[in-house]
């Protein structure tokens, strides 16, 4: 029979293809041609972007979708450069990435080939392990690796760097071993005694909390928030990918009334997200109040604010753990009226907002375009959130059309850029369903030509454009700070990015008055092709002092 020899790229793709990847994300390099090659005999679809950052954006989402690493290849030197933001933003947000990176061929290493650098020493501080493969054999092996330590423990982006002459190099496939695929992610329960401790601490407390966050949807069974919070009367509060495990009709669900919850509770359960800026680093929460806190990373547990019960492991696996351990509460009465207090701060919230929320003003008051935003979504929406002030507002009004992955957004670093990578991923997996892009003005000028590559691959997606002609977040406080004379950088236009996505070939909508948000919704959602709403959108307090840094 006759000897296989193929390029490495052809190794690369059947490693990919048997860890179930389905799309690779990129943009075209003369350093990773090969790979591309590849995926083609692989059935691996090549998804090409016109930014390398939104290459690994798009990565990021499939990941987050699949609960699987997503792949980008980007080429050498101004391609991995272009890619850094995406990687750091995919590091912040525990995301499982694989980038494959492009560098010059071995045998001219330190003689400047074209677009050579140290990758290695720019990418090491934001992934979780960053390696360059020598011989082409090892591929098989060192992409098992990347995948492993990429899903597994914390999850995080892993960067392989594949020389030039090692990707061409030629290889006998039949000969090369491929390791077992990755498993997926396993429970990964907490120390018994300790849930003891914490189920304890939350039957005798008066006025619990709990704020569960995105190492949540890494479990191997999110839906125990639900069951959390049903058996132990506990209010939740969620943020990032946690969003949309808990809805309206469920038990526990709050949404509005975090900071005082956070500021009159006793007990406080913190499961899967970080005592950060969001919480003030962890002065949010009343100064007695004694705080459980669960994570994946046992370095994590007590940073900015000292714990009475520190639990290392999933947030779903725990949560049920501390069902099994009993958590009715000694003092239900208590219980009650504590709930009872809450929900009834939601609802003066909720009231506070309704104005706004069917404000006949023009321009579009910012509360009524999110409500007519909600209104229009249909069933199995998946919402990208990519923006400022104007996403902010919307995390108070549109609700997840599903779970998981129903809600995106970048995580704590704060991103700007990711919808439109977000967005070609999430049509990728999610072909028969609608994405709805929530992007801010400022936002919007950072990766919009992505609509091209979106509409040359037949990526339907639809953006809403919340346009109030500035960067609203940082130029409220700055004309506090400094005076309405002073503010200087923050102010934009009133640009027609509709008319862009129109040029690019897409269907694109100018909107001035409220009643016309949800027909143009309407007719974007049926437009079959990429598609944006640009919203011309007025000034609100409903957020003055929420920016935090």
């Amino acid at each position: 029979m006759a000897v296989a020899h193929v390029h490495a790229g052809r190794v690369v793709a059947r490693a990919l293809a048997r860890e179930g990847v389905r799309a690779l994300f990129t943009l075209c390099g003369g350093h990773i041609m090969p790979i591309y090659d590849g995926c083609l005999d692989e059935g691996i679809r090549v998804v090409d972007v016109r930014h390398e950052q939104a290459a690994v954006y798009a990565a990021d989402a499939y990941a987050r979708i699949t609960r699987r690493p997503g792949v980008a290849a980007v080429t050498a030197g101004p391609g991995v450069m272009n890619a850094v933001t995406a990687i750091a933003n995919a590091h912040r947000a525990q995301s499982p990435v694989v980038i494959l990176g492009g560098q010059g061929p071995l045998e001219h290493a330190g003689r400047g080939s074209l677009q050579e650098m140290d990758h290695l020493g720019v990418v090491r501080p934001i992934t979780k392990w960053a390696v360059q493969v020598q011989d082409p054999k090892r591929l098989p092996e060192v992409l098992n690796l990347a995948f492993r330590r990429s899903l597994h423990g914390v999850p995080g982006p892993v960067y392989v760097e594949i020389p030039l002459d090692v990707i061409f190099a030629q290889v006998d496939l039949d000969a090369v071993r491929f390791p077992a695929p990755v498993p997926d992610r396993p429970r990964l329960p907490a120390d018994a005694g300790e849930v003891e401790r914490a189920a304890a601490l939350l039957r005798r407390a008066r006025r619990p909390v709990a704020l569960v966050g995105s190492q949540v949807h890494w479990s191997p069974d999110p839906r125990a928030v639900a069951r959390f919070a049903e058996s132990g009367q506990v209010p939740v509060f969620t943020n990032g990918m946690a969003r949309g495990v808990l809805g309206p009709g469920d038990a526990g669900f709050f949404q509005l009334c975090r900071k005082e919850a956070l500021a009159d509770a006793d007990v406080v359960l913190v499961a899967g997200t970080p005592l950060d800026f969001r919480v003030d680093y962890g002065r949010a929460i009343h100064g007695e109040a004694r705080l459980i806190q669960i994570d994946l990373d046992p370095g994590e547990l007590g940073r900015n604010r000292d714990v009475e019960v520190g639990l290392v492991g999933d947030a779903g696996t725990v949560l049920d753990q501390l069902l099994e351990a009993g958590l009715d509460p000694e003092e239900p009465a208590e219980r009650r009226r504590w709930l009872d207090r809450l929900r009834e701060a939601e609802e003066r919230r909720a009231a506070r907002m309704r104005p706004g929320l069917t404000s006949d003003a023009v321009p579009v008051d910012p509360l009524r375009l999110c409500a007519e935003i909600d209104a229009a979504l249909p069933p199995g929406a998946t919402v990208i959130g990519d923006g400022g002030d104007f996403v902010g507002t919307a995390a108070k009004v549109v609700r997840p059309r599903r779970y998981p992955a129903g809600w995106l957004d970048p995580g704590p670093l704060g991103t700007l850029g990711v919808g439109m990578g977000f967005a070609l991923a999430a049509r990728v997996l999610r072909p028969d369903e609608p994405v709805v892009v929530l992007l801010g003005d400022g936002a919007a000028g950072l990766d919009l030509l992505e609509y091209e590559a979106a509409v040359r691959q037949d990526l339907p997606f639809v953006a809403v454009v919340g346009n109030d002609a500035a960067w609203t977040q940082i130029r409220r406080l700055q004309v506090q700070l400094f005076g309405a004379d002073r503010a200087v950088a923050t102010a934009l236009s009133y640009a027609r990015y509709d008319q862009v996505v129109a040029a690019l070939g897409g269907h694109g909508e100018w909107v001035e008055r409220p009643d016309d948000v949800r027909p143009a919704l309407e007719r974007a959602l049926a437009a079959g092709k990429p598609a944006l709403v640009n919203v011309k959108m007025g000034a609100s307090d409903f957020r003055a002092g929420a920016i935090a840094v």
